[in-house]
């Protein structure tokens, strides 16, 4: 093999290893503080909770139900991570649907929060919903490879059938809206709502459900639900991760049952998956 030769499969083999690079995504209610919650209280599992993403190191997740204290204290203790978004009632009030970033991998070129409601531009609540419900999203590109990605995080309403409806179709067009350059999408969240209703049905008439399309490996309980029970079987799934149909691969989906003295760190189990995307 001549030395054009040896640079050109060393300079093929760069590429490819490099654009060919995985990403993880996270999804996780990590449930907010409430004083109530006794045993499972925030300042008894928050330092477990903070470890267990420290662990996976996902390259982007989002939350649900982080009070402006816990988001504070994620975005502290969470070494190389960024976050956007605001609170439900504006700025740093009321739960953040935020997301979370490796700043060491990925820049921010767009952040947006909208409500979900038939305002949408300003704080506000949806329909039939029981309280504010937001979609924080934004466009992340990788340093390393240059691809850009559109993020949208959410938390649909537990008790509006309307809400959560319209709230589903506000985002999906959104995402038309500014996904202008067919980029590869994402889409986290809690939505209060298991597989075979019809919302999470029109959804996947847009994206790709992460655990149906998974490749490799499909790990952990059906559900994603636990109610701090630990001893009951995690069945309920209403926790996802959705991505584009036509340019991302998904290797693996994960729901994580991680815990600790018979104790989960939140009431809900995070979702974890990885992916690539297509050229």
């Amino acid at each position: 093999m001549n030395k054009f030769s040896s640079f050109l499969v060393v300079t093929l083999l760069t590429f490819f290893s490099v654009s060919a690079q995985s990403v993880s995504i996270m999804t996780y209610n990590i449930r907010l503080d409430v004083a109530s919650d006794g045993e499972n209280a925030w300042p008894l599992r928050k330092d477990f909770l903070v470890d267990q993403i420290k662990f996976y190191s996902p390259d982007v997740f989002g939350i649900q139900e982080g009070t402006p204290d816990q988001t504070k204290y994620l975005n502290e203790h969470l070494t190389n991570y960024k976050y956007i978004g605001v609170g439900r009632d504006g700025d740093n009030k009321g739960e953040y649907s935020a997301i979370f970033y490796n700043a060491k991998k990925f820049n921010v070129e767009h952040v947006e929060t909208f409500w979900l409601s038939s305002t949408p531009d300003k704080v506000s609540m949806g329909w039939d919903a029981a309280c504010n419900r937001v979609c924080t999203y934004g466009l992340f590109t990788n340093i390393e490879t240059k691809e850009k990605i559109w993020v949208f995080n959410t938390h649909l309403d537990h008790v509006g059938v309307e809400a959560r409806t319209k709230g589903v179709d506000l985002i999906v067009k959104k995402m038309a809206e500014v996904n202008t350059k067919n980029y590869p999408v994402i889409l986290t969240g809690d939505f209060n709502l298991e597989p075979d209703t019809t919302v999470i049905h029109n959804v996947k008439n847009y994206l790709n459900d992460t655990k149906e399309v998974a490749k490799n490996v499909v790990f952990g309980p059906s559900g994603t639900f636990n109610a701090f029970d630990f001893f009951t079987p995690v069945t309920k799934r209403i926790d996802y991760i959705f991505v584009s149909k036509n340019n991302i691969s998904v290797s693996k989906y994960a729901v994580l049952s991680d815990s600790k003295d018979l104790k989960y760190p939140s009431d809900h189990l995070p979702v974890y998956v990885e992916m690539e995307f297509n050229k």
